[in-house]
Protein backbone atom coordinates (compact mmCIF):
# COMPACT_ATOMS: atom_id res chain seq x y z
CA UNK A 1 0.00 0.00 0.00
CA UNK A 2 1.40 3.36 -1.05
CA UNK A 3 1.35 6.21 1.50
CA UNK A 4 2.22 9.90 1.34
CA UNK A 5 3.86 10.84 4.64
CA UNK A 6 4.88 14.14 6.20
CA UNK A 7 8.11 13.68 8.18
CA UNK A 8 9.16 16.20 10.86
CA UNK A 9 12.09 16.42 13.26
CA UNK A 10 13.25 19.18 15.60
CA UNK A 11 15.31 17.11 18.06
CA UNK A 12 18.63 18.53 16.79
CA UNK A 13 19.71 21.89 15.35
CA UNK A 14 18.28 20.69 12.02
CA UNK A 15 14.67 21.80 11.51
CA UNK A 16 13.55 19.09 9.10
CA UNK A 17 10.34 18.70 7.12
CA UNK A 18 9.91 16.30 4.24
CA UNK A 19 7.25 14.67 2.09
CA UNK A 20 7.89 10.99 1.45
CA UNK A 21 6.13 8.32 -0.58
CA UNK A 22 6.24 4.89 1.08
CA UNK A 23 5.34 1.80 -0.92
CA UNK A 24 6.21 -1.40 0.91
CA UNK A 25 9.93 -1.21 1.61
CA UNK A 26 10.46 1.52 -1.00
CA UNK A 27 10.95 5.05 0.35
CA UNK A 28 10.95 7.98 -2.09
CA UNK A 29 11.62 11.50 -0.85
CA UNK A 30 9.44 13.86 -2.88
CA UNK A 31 10.76 17.01 -1.17
CA UNK A 32 12.74 17.95 1.90
CA UNK A 33 13.44 21.32 3.52
CA UNK A 34 16.07 21.61 6.25
CA UNK A 35 17.21 24.65 8.22
CA UNK A 36 20.17 24.12 10.55
CA UNK A 37 19.66 26.61 13.36
CA UNK A 38 19.27 25.54 16.98
CA UNK A 39 17.31 28.71 17.76
CA UNK A 40 14.88 28.62 14.84
CA UNK A 41 12.70 25.57 15.43
CA UNK A 42 9.51 27.54 16.06
CA UNK A 43 10.21 30.06 13.29
CA UNK A 44 11.26 27.65 10.54
CA UNK A 45 9.28 24.44 10.97
CA UNK A 46 5.95 25.55 9.51
CA UNK A 47 7.55 27.38 6.53
CA UNK A 48 9.67 24.28 5.87
CA UNK A 49 6.56 22.08 5.93
CA UNK A 50 4.73 24.44 3.55
CA UNK A 51 7.71 24.59 1.18
CA UNK A 52 8.17 20.80 1.20
CA UNK A 53 4.50 20.26 0.35
CA UNK A 54 4.67 22.85 -2.44
CA UNK A 55 7.84 21.40 -3.97
CA UNK A 56 6.42 17.88 -3.77
CA UNK A 57 3.18 19.00 -5.41
CA UNK A 58 1.21 17.51 -2.52
CA UNK A 59 -1.72 19.08 -0.69
CA UNK A 60 -2.34 18.42 2.99
CA UNK A 61 -5.48 16.40 2.23
CA UNK A 62 -3.31 13.94 0.31
CA UNK A 63 -1.27 13.07 3.40
CA UNK A 64 -1.88 9.59 4.80
CA UNK A 65 0.29 9.85 7.91
CA UNK A 66 2.72 12.01 9.86
CA UNK A 67 6.01 10.76 11.30
CA UNK A 68 7.85 12.80 13.92
CA UNK A 69 11.14 12.43 15.73
CA UNK A 70 10.51 12.21 19.49
CA UNK A 71 14.09 12.86 20.53
CA UNK A 72 16.08 12.62 22.61
CA UNK A 73 16.50 16.34 22.37
CA UNK A 74 16.25 19.63 24.24
CA UNK A 75 12.84 20.41 25.70
CA UNK A 76 12.04 23.58 23.75
CA UNK A 77 13.02 22.40 20.28
CA UNK A 78 11.57 18.94 20.67
CA UNK A 79 8.11 20.07 21.70
CA UNK A 80 7.83 22.32 18.61
CA UNK A 81 8.07 19.36 16.24
CA UNK A 82 5.88 17.06 18.28
CA UNK A 83 3.15 19.67 18.81
CA UNK A 84 3.16 20.49 15.09
CA UNK A 85 2.94 16.82 14.12
CA UNK A 86 0.09 16.24 16.56
CA UNK A 87 -1.76 19.29 15.20
CA UNK A 88 -1.48 18.05 11.61
CA UNK A 89 -2.64 14.59 12.62
CA UNK A 90 -5.64 15.95 14.52
CA UNK A 91 -6.66 18.40 11.81
CA UNK A 92 -6.35 15.86 8.99
CA UNK A 93 -7.54 12.79 10.87
CA UNK A 94 -4.41 10.82 9.99
CA UNK A 95 -2.17 8.73 12.27
CA UNK A 96 0.92 10.29 13.81
CA UNK A 97 3.80 7.90 14.47
CA UNK A 98 6.70 8.85 16.70
CA UNK A 99 10.21 7.46 16.26
CA UNK A 100 13.47 7.88 18.11
CA UNK A 101 15.42 10.60 16.27
CA UNK A 102 18.68 8.69 16.80
CA UNK A 103 17.11 5.69 15.02
CA UNK A 104 16.50 7.92 12.00
CA UNK A 105 20.20 8.80 11.86
CA UNK A 106 21.21 5.15 12.18
CA UNK A 107 19.03 3.89 9.32
CA UNK A 108 21.14 2.21 6.65
CA UNK A 109 24.31 1.91 8.74
CA UNK A 110 26.06 -1.44 9.10
CA UNK A 111 28.11 -2.98 11.86
CA UNK A 112 28.24 -1.64 15.44
CA UNK A 113 27.60 2.10 15.23
CA UNK A 114 27.32 4.76 17.93
CA UNK A 115 24.99 7.70 17.18
CA UNK A 116 25.44 10.89 19.20
CA UNK A 117 23.78 14.30 19.28
CA UNK A 118 24.20 17.41 21.41
CA UNK A 119 22.68 17.16 24.90
CA UNK A 120 24.38 20.39 26.10
CA UNK A 121 25.94 20.55 29.57
CA UNK A 122 29.02 18.87 27.98
CA UNK A 123 26.99 15.70 27.46
CA UNK A 124 25.67 13.71 24.51
CA UNK A 125 22.50 11.86 23.73
CA UNK A 126 23.54 8.47 22.43
CA UNK A 127 22.36 5.08 21.29
CA UNK A 128 24.20 2.11 19.85
CA UNK A 129 23.14 0.13 16.80
CA UNK A 130 23.97 -3.12 15.09
CA UNK A 131 23.19 -3.03 11.38
CA UNK A 132 20.79 -0.15 11.94
CA UNK A 133 18.89 -1.76 14.83
CA UNK A 134 19.17 -0.21 18.28
CA UNK A 135 20.82 -2.47 20.87
CA UNK A 136 21.50 0.07 23.64
CA UNK A 137 20.12 3.46 24.66
CA UNK A 138 18.92 6.07 24.15
CA UNK A 139 20.68 7.66 27.10
CA UNK A 140 22.47 10.85 28.09
CA UNK A 141 26.03 10.89 29.43
CA UNK A 142 29.32 12.68 29.27
CA UNK A 143 31.23 11.38 26.27
CA UNK A 144 33.76 9.65 28.54
CA UNK A 145 30.95 7.67 30.17
CA UNK A 146 29.40 6.28 26.99
CA UNK A 147 29.98 2.49 26.98
CA UNK A 148 32.72 1.44 24.52
CA UNK A 149 32.46 -1.22 21.84
CA UNK A 150 31.19 0.61 18.73
CA UNK A 151 33.14 0.38 15.48
CA UNK A 152 32.11 3.77 14.07
CA UNK A 153 30.22 6.91 15.06
CA UNK A 154 27.56 9.04 13.36
CA UNK A 155 25.61 12.14 14.32
CA UNK A 156 26.51 15.66 15.38
CA UNK A 157 29.99 16.33 13.89
CA UNK A 158 31.22 18.26 16.92
CA UNK A 159 30.21 15.51 19.30
CA UNK A 160 31.15 12.58 17.09
CA UNK A 161 34.65 14.08 17.13
CA UNK A 162 34.83 13.31 20.86
CA UNK A 163 35.13 9.61 20.05
CA UNK A 164 38.21 7.95 18.56
CA UNK A 165 36.14 6.12 15.95
CA UNK A 166 35.73 6.30 12.18
CA UNK A 167 33.09 8.88 11.24
CA UNK A 168 30.05 7.95 9.16
CA UNK A 169 28.12 10.35 6.96
CA UNK A 170 24.73 10.59 8.72
CA UNK A 171 24.63 13.80 10.76
CA UNK A 172 20.99 14.76 11.40
CA UNK A 173 17.68 12.90 11.07
CA UNK A 174 16.44 12.98 7.47
CA UNK A 175 12.93 12.63 6.12
CA UNK A 176 13.88 9.28 4.60
CA UNK A 177 15.46 8.10 7.85
CA UNK A 178 12.45 9.11 9.93
CA UNK A 179 10.06 7.21 7.69
CA UNK A 180 12.35 4.19 7.45
CA UNK A 181 12.53 4.06 11.27
CA UNK A 182 8.80 3.25 11.44
CA UNK A 183 8.47 -0.51 11.93
CA UNK A 184 4.67 -0.75 11.94
CA UNK A 185 2.33 1.13 9.62
CA UNK A 186 -0.74 -0.99 10.41
CA UNK A 187 -1.35 -0.96 14.17
CA UNK A 188 -2.87 1.95 16.03
CA UNK A 189 0.02 4.34 16.76
CA UNK A 190 1.26 4.65 20.32
CA UNK A 191 0.79 8.04 22.04
CA UNK A 192 3.62 10.46 21.34
CA UNK A 193 6.10 10.44 24.21
CA UNK A 194 9.02 12.90 24.13
CA UNK A 195 12.42 11.45 24.99
CA UNK A 196 13.79 14.24 27.16
CA UNK A 197 15.90 11.82 29.27
CA UNK A 198 16.25 14.51 31.90
CA UNK A 199 14.30 17.41 33.33
CA UNK A 200 14.14 20.74 31.46
CA UNK A 201 16.78 23.35 32.27
CA UNK A 202 14.08 25.85 33.27
CA UNK A 203 12.66 25.25 36.73
CA UNK A 204 9.62 26.85 38.33
CA UNK A 205 10.45 29.51 40.89
CA UNK A 206 9.88 28.53 44.49
CA UNK A 207 7.72 30.56 46.78
CA UNK A 208 9.65 32.64 49.26
CA UNK A 209 8.59 32.00 52.85
CA UNK A 210 7.98 35.03 54.98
Amino acid sequence: MSRIVLAIDTATPAVTAGVVRVDGDAVEVLAEQVTVDARAHAERLTPNVVDALRIAGVTVDQLDAVVVGCGPGPFTGLRVGMATAAAFGHALGVPVRGVCSLDAIAVGTSGDVLVVTDARRREVYWARYRDGRRIDGPAVNAAADVPPGAEAVAGSPEHAAMFALPRLAPVYPTAAGLVAAVDDWVSEPEPLVPLYLRRPDAKPSQAVSR
